[in-house]
């Protein structure tokens, strides 16, 4: 079907309310029909690592089982964009047994800093990683005839406000760090949807950011889908219609369809821009009415999620205790072995078709072993009596595995995390254990960076993140050698917060969020500050060795529009199947412009057998040696020699050469050496002034106060006055029945949610038509 055609036919056909009809959904999870012209609403639901689709009915929190793979946390640290594809061809097919023609996914903000409570859901702090992870994952869904939508497009990476924050940072910084993983998806997989974010950027709400939407998006981009908002960003409707928001969400609230018609009929907005919104729309209405039934094998499904496990997992630490035998007289102890920690908390919180847990796997796999829980769960302060009795069935025995998870109740969407540190009932557990018995191997389960001083205490440490419902079929076929562990950390691990010079401004203060750090986020900082981290980006240990060997560079001259290819010979060189993961680095020259010290450019895994050799490819071109130029607007490579660096780690660099690259478009290239000296000396540390900021920015960092109220103000700002307290009090009292962990997410949340999101309570004096009248009062209001 020629889908733009019959769009524009059916589009011409229709009446301006028909068409502003479709700029909103019809409920929390579908889109509106037109009966008369034959198009049909389909269904939309959350889904980045699993369908979670709450069919009509099912009260809140509930969802039809589907299998949950490893969450975004986990299988970025595969490195394997086939694993990705199937992963995102299983859960399309999943859609389709369901109904369901749009999945809410994948994630694709980077990991600013460790405290973001959602980092579970995004791949990784590497634009380039996240991109292509992103871009083989919706391949893969939309290969099933599902679309996906692609968020939350741009400069999502906090929790705290993140319905009203605005993310103050520069152009390069968000032209390389923060929009990079988008263009690759949108370039690479062409996604039916882009959904934006809640957060401002560039002092605009991302909902109604013409440069954002139609700029960067459809103009540079050549996006041609749809932009979708998220649940309850928009602010200004007719605002976003013009900036390139075309279907709102979500539905059941009709006022803002009335106020495109109105704004119409006034000449506030002209049809023919409702005409385009219209157009997109019932093109991916004909897309998702194609959807076909489909039923899937939940066994087959299971299978591929213990696979995916098995190749997310990070073998962080190894003195030989691994990997281990059945034949080893075990303990097995950890509430987390009998309840894992396999999944995040939030909007993407599924059930799942079936749940591994390591105690029933390790008696299926013939180990003997005695269990002991160690620890409460969710328990944060250590209990005598448990440990007491850990440390009896520790004492004497081959080996101890102990499994450690942190509590979704330390993270979760809706908030971020206070710090980084385990709960103590679980490190001093794993000290005391260590004093009865050193053989200890230490599975972690977790969403995101955790603090590991207790690691000296652990002769082996296996990360699973959250590896999904068979993270412990996976854990146990590592822990027992029959698969060779190949998972590489797809973030950098510090040693404490305080490394991170992201760490002094997040999460902001009041309605501001401020990236004074600008591009040196996660190993980009580490490298060029010439600091150590715990386990660096790319880090991951094996059961066999690797050589990597005899790189080669079809030319070691290259102009900036041209092409190189790399490669080099990568032998298995141990006594164990295995696969290493193949990773390139670009190191640019001193030039005007401030460079981080290296950036991944390309990554390939590589399976191999003992003894076997295969040669990986990489290609490197203009853009893998630019970096973007604000004042000229375009991406700019300088010329100089660039090291090309071939490793298995951002810290573990095997084979270089340098590339002399002659750049025609040098001439761009600007020195700010004087106005920002931390920049080009991240060596000194990076505590940058408000003037050094303002410099970079090009402008003064903007700053919010409470009044005037206007329907952009948050709960807990109205409820300083009078009439807030009288109307909105009752908001922050604690809700009953509902389920535990969307409770703790909308208790965090609604302190700073707008006014004009609080309608979806269906509160009268917050609907659209009263809520001018009600900002009114609080306006007068002491």
């Amino acid at each position: 079907m020629d889908y733009k055609a019959r769009s524009a036919e059916l589009v011409a056909k229709m009446t301006t309310e028909e068409k502003a009809s479709l700029c909103s959904g019809l409920s929390n999870w579908q889109l509106k029909s037109i009966d008369r012209l034959g198009l049909r609403g389909g269904y939309l639901t959350d889904g980045p690592h699993g369908l979670r689709f709450q069919a009509e009915g099912m009260p809140m929190g509930v969802s039809v089982p589907a299998t949950c793979f490893p969450a975004a946390c986990a299988s970025a640290c595969s490195f394997d964009r086939g694993l990705l594809f199937e992963i995102g061809a299983a859960i399309g097919d999943e859609c389709r047994q369901e109904g369901v023609s749009l999945l809410l996914g994948p994630g694709v903000n980077i990991k600013r800093s460790p405290l973001c409570g959602r980092n579970f859901e995004y791949f990784s702090e590497d634009p380039m990683l996240a991109g292509e992870m992103g871009a083989a994952f919706v391949k893969g869904v939309q290969s099933r005839g599902v679309g996906v939508s692609v968020k939350h497009y741009a400069g999502n990476n906090q929790e705290t406000r993140r319905l009203i924050v605005d993310s103050v940072m520069d152009e390069r910084t968000k032209r390389e760090i923060y929009l990079t993983a988008f263009e690759r998806v949108v370039k690479q997989a062409r996604p039916w949807t882009v959904m934006c974010a809640y957060n401002k950027l560039d002092g605009e709400y991302c909902s109604q950011n013409e440069a954002l939407l139609t700029g960067v998006l459809r103009d540079e981009w050549g996006f041609g889908g749809v932009v979708v908002s998220d649940w309850g960003a928009v602010s200004d409707r007719v605002k976003a219609l013009k900036a390139g928001l075309d279907l709102e969400m979500p539905g059941g609230d009709t006022w803002n369809d009335g106020e495109i018609v109105r704004a119409v009929k006034e000449g506030r907005l002209g049809e023919e821009t409702l005409d385009k919104a219209a157009r997109r729309l019932v093109e991916l209405m004909l897309k998702m009415n194609e959807l076909s039934a489909y039923e899937y094998d939940a066994d087959v499904h299971h299978a591929l999620a213990r696979r995916a496990a098995i190749a997310s997992s990070v073998l962080l630490k190894n003195d030989g205790l691994l990997p281990s035998s059945i034949f080893k007289n075990a303990a097995l102890i950890g509430a987390a072995a009998k309840s894992p920690r396999y999944q995040g908390g939030g909007s993407s919180h599924m059930t799942p078709t079936q749940l591994d847990n390591a105690v029933r796997e390790f008696t299926k796999a013939g180990l003997r072993f005695d269990y002991a829980e160690g620890y409460a769960p969710d328990a944060l302060e250590p209990d005598e009596a448990l440990i007491s009795e850990a440390c009896r069935v520790a004492r004497g025995k081959d080996i101890v595995y102990i499994f450690a998870a942190l509590p979704e109740k330390m993270e979760s969407e809706g908030f971020d995390r206070r710090g980084i540190e385990m709960p103590r009932a679980q490190t001093e557990l794993i000290r005391r254990v260590s004093e009865v018995n050193r053989n200890i191997a230490v599975i972690l389960s977790c969403g995101g960076v955790v603090d590991m001083s207790w690691e000296k205490y652990a002769r082996a440490i296996l990360l699973t993140y959250l590896g999904g419902q068979a993270t412990a079929s996976a854990t146990v076929e590592i822990l027992l050698g029959r698969v060779n562990p190949c998972g590489k950390l797809a973030e950098t691990w510090p040693v404490s917060l305080d490394e991170l010079p992201a760490s002094r401004y997040f999460p902001g203060e009041g309605r501001t969020s401020e990236y004074r750090e600008g591009l040196y986020v996660g190993y980009r900082w580490f490298d060029s500050a010439g600091r150590t981290p715990r386990y660096p980006f790319g880090y991951g240990l094996s059961y066999t060795t690797f050589r990597l060997a005899d790189l080669y560079l079809s030319d070691t001259h290259a102009a900036d529009d041209g092409e190189i290819t790399v490669g080099c010979k990568v032998t298995n060189t141990g006594t164990m199947p295995g696969a290493e993961i193949v990773q390139l680095y670009v190191a640019p020259p001193e030039g005007k412009a401030f460079r981080p010290a290296q950036e991944l450019k390309g990554f390939e895994k590589v399976r191999l057998n003992p003894g076997e050799s295969k040669t990986v490819w990489f290609k490197l071109g203009g853009r893998d040696f630019a970096h973007y130029e604000p004042e000229s607007g375009r991406w700019c490579v300088e010329s100089g020699d660039y090291e090309v660096r071939v490793g298995v780690s951002s810290r573990d660099i095997r084979l270089r050469a340098s590339v002399k690259v002659e750049s025609a478009s040098a001439v761009f290239a600007v020195d700010r050496r004087a106005e920002l000296p931390d920049y080009y000396a991240p060596r000194k540390g990076l505590e940058v002034s408000d003037a050094e900021f303002a410099s970079l920015l090009g402008r003064e960092a903007p700053h919010y106060g409470v009044r005037p109220y206007t329907v952009d103000s948050t709960l807990s700002e109205a409820l300083e006055c009078e009439a807030g307290r009288a109307a909105l009090g009752r908001y922050l009292e604690p809700g009953e029945g509902e389920d535990d962990q969307l409770r703790r997410m909308f208790a965090a949340m609604l302190p700073d949610m707008p006014l004009r999101s609080l309608n979806m309570f269906g509160d009268p004096q917050l609907s659209r038509g009263n809520l001018a009248e009600f900002v009114e009062k609080l306006n007068a209001s002491k």
